[in-house]
C-alpha cells in the first residue's frame, strides 16, 4: 500500500482529495488529509475507509517530520510561504512532494540535495501556473518539431464568475484567496513587446490592458502580471521579440480597479486609526480632502477626473463606499484590509454560483517563410459551490502527477516544473477526460 499524505484541505484541494480517494482501490492507497481544522479535513474524506483525516499544524516540527515519515509522497496545500518546511523534510527522508505553487528561492535551493536523495519536488502543476505551462509547452514543442520560428507568445488567465452567475456591476466575485487580489499587480510588472521591454509600474498597470477575445465567452481584457520576462528561458524563448503574460478580467473591471489604486487603498504598509469606528465614507475621506459643500459622488469626481455617471462611479457606488452608516469595525486595519473588508460582503460567492477559468495562449510564428498566428484556449465552469473550477483545474493535474509517481511513469529527481513531455503529455490527456481541454485556432498573420 502507499501512503499519500496531503497538508491543507481547503477550497481547492476538495477535487484533489476526491479523485485521490476514488482511486485508491484501483491503485492500493491510502489518504492522510492533514489540516489545522479538523472538522474540515473530517468533511473532505467523509468517513472514506482508505483516507484518515487528522489535525496538523505545519509549525509544529515534530508532527511534520513523524507524518512526513509515514509516507510515499507528500501534497503540500498550504500556504506558498510554508512549503519550504515540508520540502525540507521530504528531502531529508528521501520523500517525494508535490505542490501547485510558484518555485520559491528556497525550494530551489534544494535542488542539489534533492537529486542526491533521489527525491522529485514537483512545483507549478496546477493551473496557473501549471495547465499555463502544460498546454504552452505542448503547442510550443509541435510548433519548433515542424521547424517554427517563434516570434510572438502571449499567454492570459483568469478566475471569474460563470456567465450565469454573473450579475454585478463588476462581473467579477471572489473565487479564490481575497487578500491575493486585493494585492495583485503590486510591484513592477515586465514584458517585451516587438524587442521592446517594457517596465509598468502599479500606478500605470490597471490604465495599460489589453482587449481579449476567448472562443464563444465574448471579451475579456487583461493587465499584465508581474514578471513575464523570466519565461522566455522556461519555455525555451529566450530570442522570442514579444513575450506578455497577463491576467483577465471582463472589461471595465481595470479602470475601476485602478481609481483604487489611484487613491491608495490597496496600500497593505500603514495602519488607519481608529478604523473601527470609521464609516466607508470616512475611509474615503481619509484619502481625498473632500469639500463639505459637494456629495461624496462629487468630490472622488473632482479627485478622481471620472464623472458622476460613469461606470466607474457606479460600481463604486454599488460597493457601498459612499456609505455613511456602516462601520467598517476592523481595528488598527490597513487601508487594503479594509478594502477586502468592503469587498468580501459584495463579491460574496453564493452557493448556487458557479466560477470558471478563462485561459488562452497566443503564438505567433514563421514557418516555410509564412507568418502565422494561432490561438489555444479552454475555459472550464465549476460544477458546484465545492468542485469549482478554480478546485478542479488546480487539483486534477496535481492527482495525475501524484498517480504517474506514484506507478512508476515519473521517475525524474530535483525540483522540477511540468514542462517536460513526460509530465504533461499524460497529464494533460487526463485531464480531457474532466473535460479539461484547450481549442486550438489557426490562422495566417500579416508579413
Amino acid at each position: 500500500m502507499k501512503n499519500i499524505l496531503v497538508i491543507g484541505a481547503g477550497l481547492s484541494a476538495s477535487t484533489l482529495i476526491r479523485y485521490l480517494l476514488d482511486h485508491a482501490e484501483q491503485h492500493d492507497w491510502h489518504i492522510t488529509l492533514g489540516d489545522k481544522d479538523c472538522t474540515l479535513a473530517e468533511r473532505k474524506i467523509n468517513k472514506h475507509p482508505r483516507g484518515k483525516a487528522i489535525c496538523f499544524d505545519a509549525n509544529n516540527r515534530q508532527q511534520s517530520w513523524e507524518e512526513v515519515s509515514h509516507a510515499d509522497i507528500v501534497v503540500s496545500m498550504l500556504p506558498a510561504f510554508m512549503h519550504s518546511l515540508i520540502a525540507t523534510d521530504c528531502v531529508k527522508q528521501g520523500k517525494t512532494m508535490v505542490t501547485a505553487s510558484y518555485v520559491s528561492d528556497e525550494i530551489r535551493a534544494l535542488d542539489t540535495a534533492a537529486r542526491k536523495a533521489g527525491v522529485l519536488l514537483l512545483n507549478e502543476i496546477g493551473v496557473d501556473p501549471g495547465i499555463d505551462h502544460m498546454s504552452a509547452m505542448h503547442v510550443l514543442d509541435k510548433l519548433r518539431e515542424q521547424g517554427a520560428e517563434m516570434t510572438e507568445f502571449r499567454s492570459y488567465c483568469g478566475g471569474l464568475v460563470a456567465p450565469q452567475s454573473d450579475n454585478n456591476p463588476w462581473n467579477y466575485k471572489f473565487t479564490w484567496a481575497p487578500r491575493n487580489v486585493i494585492l495583485a499587480g503590486q510591484g513592477m510588472a515586465q514584458a517585451i513587446v516587438d524587442g521592446t521591454y517594457q517596465y509598468i509600474p502599479y500606478h500605470q498597470l490597471f490604465r495599460r490592458t489589453t482587449r481579449v477575445e476567448v472562443l464563444n465567452y465574448g471579451e475579456f481584457e487583461a493587465y499584465l502580471n508581474r514578471d513575464s520576462l523570466k519565461y522566455r528561458s522556461v519555455y525555451g524563448l529566450d530570442g522570442i521579440p514579444t513575450m506578455v503574460r497577463g491576467t483577465l478580467r471582463r472589461p471595465g473591471y481595470s479602470q475601476t480597479w485602478d481609481i483604487f489604486v489611484q487613491l491608495g487603498l490597496t496600500n497593505d504598509t500603514v495602519t488607519i486609526e481608529n478604523s473601527e469606528n470609521m464609516t466607508y465614507l470616512d475611509f474615503l475621506n481619509a484619502f481625498i480632502e473632500p469639500d463639505p459643500c459637494c456629495t461624496p459622488e462629487e468630490n472622488l469626481a473632482f479627485y478622481t477626473g471620472i464623472t458622476t455617471d460613469s461606470m466607474e462611479m457606479y460600481r463604486l457606488r454599488w460597493l457601498g463606499l459612499f456609505d455613511s452608516n456602516k462601520k467598517i469595525g476592523l481595528k488598527q486595519a490597513t487601508p487594503a484590509q479594509i478594502l477586502q473588508k468592503l469587498l468580501a460582503e459584495k463579491w460574496v460567492f453564493l452557493p448556487h454560483d458557479r466560477d470558471m477559468i478563462v485561459m488562452q495562449h497566443q503564438f505567433g510564428y514563421r514557418l516555410q517563410g509564412e507568418q502565422r498566428h494561432m490561438l489555444s484556449s479552454m475555459i472550464v465552469e465549476g460544477d458546484d459551490p465545492v468542485h469549482t473550477a478554480m478546485a478542479k483545474t488546480v487539483g486534477l493535474p496535481i492527482a495525475i502527477a501524484v498517480k504517474l509517481i506514484l506507478t512508476g511513469k515519473l521517475k525524474h529527481t530535483g525540483v522540477h516544473i511540468p514542462t517536460i513531455k513526460e509530465i504533461y503529455l499524460p497529464v494533460l490527456h487526463e485531464l480531457e477526460d474532466y473535460g479539461i481541454r484547450f481549442i486550438e485556432e489557426e490562422e495566417a498573420a500579416e508579413n
